[in-house]
């Protein structure tokens, strides 16, 4: 098999941890299932970008019990976990080519692999995969299907290629989907960020005043939980409605020219290009620290931290880079600017991913049925698919809902009973 991994040995390690989240992905079971069964990704070659951890894994699985042909690149070079991808290898037979701490050169010649398996649908996390084919490899773009993108950053991308006429096959934003965008981004990337940040620095957080950039749905989970863990929280945001939002959440909501000044810990997740910039790192207090977990590095603009340190010392701690400024502070960036809850801990718990991976496994199986239907644009996740996964999940943990009685649906669908 074509692949390229850390270690195959490290297999046997890698395959605990998948059984072990899969113990907490039910309905991700249930669709692994209904693939096995319908087999409706059946001779289909898939190329996926991805975060390369025990959760993704099993949604390879459950892609390849559908019949795919499926080849699997990193979608960013820490978020790999080396035993994962040996266990995807050496026992479940799938290629992959990603390894943890991987440079430039090969993270795009893995993308390159992707591209070169000449794949009919592709999954993106962040949009790496579906820009290089439009950019570089039109002629396989022209076999494309669809594609699934799960990431903020990705849709963000995606849009701005239909806007400008560059997308030429059709994309379906799992992203947006309410049961990831809602549960994935608030409940997930909250709980990990602060897990990733913990582990590389042991601070604690209580006391603390957190500076969270940005206000959406991953900001908001941020927040939240490091207000949980005593955290004296400020948001920064440029979006008037989130702004308010915030304050009414009982935030502070200020500049970040002024926030950079009283912040200890810094968390980004924007989406967006150098939130924090030169001459916000040139006011902060001795001992900042600065932790990304967006999807791309370029939040934080590290060139311009490193323009402003005259010693920049590696590893401090395990992932930790020390930047001492002329006077003698110190700024500590957290996992070289990654996405940190991936850089330094193991991403979204996997009760969270079980929701957004039945949902992208089963985008998928929309693409292929709607093959040459769909325009060439960012497309919604259909309604049923989201009710299904929803439906799924709290059968799972045991709840139970009401259903609207004859009565209420005919008054919801009327408008002449009044008072």
């Amino acid at each position: 098999m074509n692949y390229d991994v850390k270690d195959i040995g490290l297999a046997k390690e890698g395959r605990k941890r998948i059984e072990w989240a899969d113990n907490d992905m039910p309905v991700l079971r249930q669709v692994r299932k209904k693939f096995e069964q319908e087999k409706p990704l059946q001779g289909c070659k898939m190329s996926a970008c991805l975060h390369m951890t025990a959760e993704t894994a099993n949604l390879a699985r459950t892609l390849k019990a559908g019949g795919a042909d499926l080849l699997m690149c990193a979608s960013n070079p820490l978020s790999t976990q080396d035993d994962v991808t040996a266990s995807l290898v050496h026992d479940y037979g799938i290629a992959v080519h990603a390894i943890k701490g991987e440079d430039n050169e090969t993270y795009y010649r893995h993308i390159k692999t992707a591209i070169e398996h000449a794949p009919v649908v592709t999954m993106d996390d962040g949009a790496d995969l579906v820009s290089s084919i439009l950019s570089d490899y039109p002629e396989i773009g022209k076999n494309i299907l669809g594609s699934m993108e799960e990431t903020t950053t990705g849709v963000i991308r995606l849009r701005a290629m239909e806007r400008d006429g560059a997308l030429k096959f059709p994309v379906i934003a799992v992203n947006d989907a309410v049961t990831k965008n809602f549960f994935d981004n608030r409940y997930g990337t909250g709980q990990s960020t602060l897990d990733g940040i913990i582990r590389a620095t042991d601070v604690l957080l209580a006391g603390k005043t957190v500076v969270v950039v940005g206000y959406g749905w991953c900001g908001k989970g941020v927040a939240m939980r490091a207000r949980g863990m005593g955290a004296n929280v400020i948001v920064t945001e440029v979006d008037v409605v989130r702004a308010l939002e915030a304050v009414m959440d009982g935030f502070q909501v200020m500049a970040m020219s002024q926030a950079c000044t009283v912040g200890e810990l810094f968390i980004t997740v924007t989406g967006d290009i150098h939130v924090i910039r030169k001459e916000h790192f040139a006011k902060m207090k001795d001992g900042a620290m600065v932790a990304n977990s967006g999807h791309f590095n370029v939040e934080l603009d590290i060139d311009g931290l490193r323009d402003l340190a005259k010693e920049e010392r590696k590893q401090v701690r395990n992932f930790v880079d020390q930047f001492i400024l002329d006077d003698g502070r110190r700024i500590n960036l957290l996992g070289e600017g990654r996405l940190i809850n991936l850089a330094a801990a193991e991403g979204h718990p996997a009760s969270v991913m079980d929701m957004s991976f039945a949902t992208q496994a089963l985008a998928t199986d929309v693409v292929i049925k709607q093959a040459g239907k769909l325009e060439a644009k960012v497309h919604k996740v259909p309604r049923e698919v989201e009710n299904w996964v929803a439906t799924l999940k709290l059968k799972s943990m045991g709840i139970t809902i009401d259903e609207l009685t004859q009565e209420q649906k005919t008054y919801l669908e009327s408008w002449d009973m009044g008072t």
